[in-house]
């Protein structure tokens, strides 16, 4: 299997207004090596997936995964690997799933901890959904540790645990790979910074700490849990790292700042989306609008740079998806919408059961929504809304969803699902 195969052209998307978004290349399709896949955007390479399953149909193997973690799978090879911990944050675990049976291959505990910080209940001290390259997976528990490890024998090669932030409620950023580098984000009750580390040695290569006037003392309203995106725009790569009350574009070689957007909110959790020429940006709570901007400017980009901004069914935890000009997107209580990705105007929206956090993928030709209560709604990516498929498992999702090969991983509450067909 050609395991760092990309496809060989970029994507290239040029918009109306004549920005050019070059996104990062794909992986070949039996990979899924971090949050949201090989770029990010929820768009997976697999084929020929099951639309429907429940517990004893199209299940090739259910995993239990001890503890409470919401983080995300992620795939290279005959390895899946995810992070778990213990509901009193003591214990912080990495765990190897054989992705042909099931059986688990690893179950490392890499950190101890002392004295936990507090977590809310929604949260967990497992939910960095862990990066992934040939031979060597990033694990992230935010300030209580980061470590890196040889995939094939599970032990560590690097580990740093000085890397402070009071999360107040719980980590929930997750790393991200880029050449050498693996960036974090720390936005934390006390102190709010981007971080890369050569990913070979775990050493810091720079920081950038982010000097806004959050217009308050309160850190409850400087806290985000986002996840960075890379993006080359006209040319040039930038890391769009969101944050509270603004995103920042940095250099991601030096850590300069090219440009932010100030926006308002916190707790933000999505990555930035980019397609079209535009750069897509939730706010998260406070905010509580969806953001399109032209990401080519300079110091800080104000109206002329904003292309258009909707606080419809906006979510608060997950990421929108785009396919070629639409924007689907779930709110928390499961509305699903459907924009036109260059206006913003809403083309449908509806109702759907119960309350979503995870973020949705595109695989195979359909969209997978799961929602917490054990449902996952299979969508046609259509300007008409078409639901394919609803499908229950016995417990429900926090975790986005991860597709590789001919395969859908599932991570529930407590288990981890592998979905094919026979």
């Amino acid at each position: 299997m050609g395991l760092l195969t990309a496809v060989s052209l970029l994507v290239l998307l040029v918009s109306q207004i004549g920005v050019a978004v070059e996104i990062a290349p794909l992986y070949s399709e039996g990979v899924w090596p971090g949050f949201r896949g090989p770029n990010g955007s929820g768009h997976a390479q697999a084929q020929d997936l099951p639309v429907e399953w429940n517990e004893k149909k199209n299940v090739r193997w259910k995993t239990a995964i001890h503890d409470l973690g919401w983080s995300s799978p992620v795939v290279w090879g005959q390895q899946v690997w995810l992070t778990t911990a213990t509901a009193n944050g003591k214990s912080l675990y990495a765990i190897c799933v054989d992705r042909s049976t099931g059986q688990i291959v690893h179950d490392r505990k890499l950190f101890d901890v002392a004295n936990p910080a507090f977590r809310h209940a929604a949260n967990s001290y497992a939910s960095c959904t862990p990066a992934i390259e040939e031979g060597r997976v990033y694990l992230h528990f935010g300030s209580e540790g980061t470590a890196c490890l040889e995939t094939l024998t599970g032990q560590v090669i690097w580990s740093r645990r000085d890397l402070p932030c009071d999360h107040f409620r719980g980590p929930g950023s997750s790393p991200l790979l880029w050449g050498k580098y693996l960036f974090l984000c720390f936005d934390g009750f006390d102190q709010q910074y981007t971080v890369a580390l050569d990913k070979t040695t775990g050493k810091t290569l720079w920081r950038a700490d982010r000097d806004l006037d959050f217009g308050t003392d309160d850190g409850d309203f400087k806290k985000a849990y986002g996840t960075p995106s890379i993006v080359m725009v006209n040319g040039q790569s930038l890391l769009i790292s969101p944050g509270a009350a603004a995103t920042m574009a940095y250099e991601p070689e030096t850590g300069k700042e090219i440009w932010r957007v100030r926006h308002g909110g916190f707790n933000v959790a999505a990555p930035p989306q980019a397609a079209l020429g535009l750069v897509f940006l939730c706010t998260g709570d406070g905010g509580d609008k969806l953001l399109a901007i032209r990401p080519d400017g300079q110091g800080e980009l104000r109206e002329a740079h904003r292309v258009w901004q909707t606080n419809k069914g906006v979510p608060a935890r997950s990421a929108p998806l785009i396919v070629g000009d639409l924007l689907f997107m779930t709110s928390d209580k499961a509305v699903l919408s459907c924009l036109d990705a260059r206006t913003g105007q809403m083309i449908w929206q509806q109702r759907m059961e119960g309350n979503t956090w995870a973020s949705p993928i595109l695989a195979d030709g359909k969209l997978y929504f799961c929602n917490q209560e054990g449902a996952t709604f299979v969508i046609a990516p259509t300007r008409q809304f078409q639901k394919l498929a609803t499908n229950h498992l016995n417990d429900g999702c926090n975790a986005t969803p991860a597709a590789a090969g001919k395969s859908l991983f599932l991570r529930t509450k407590t288990h981890l699902y592998c979905l094919e067909k026979p």
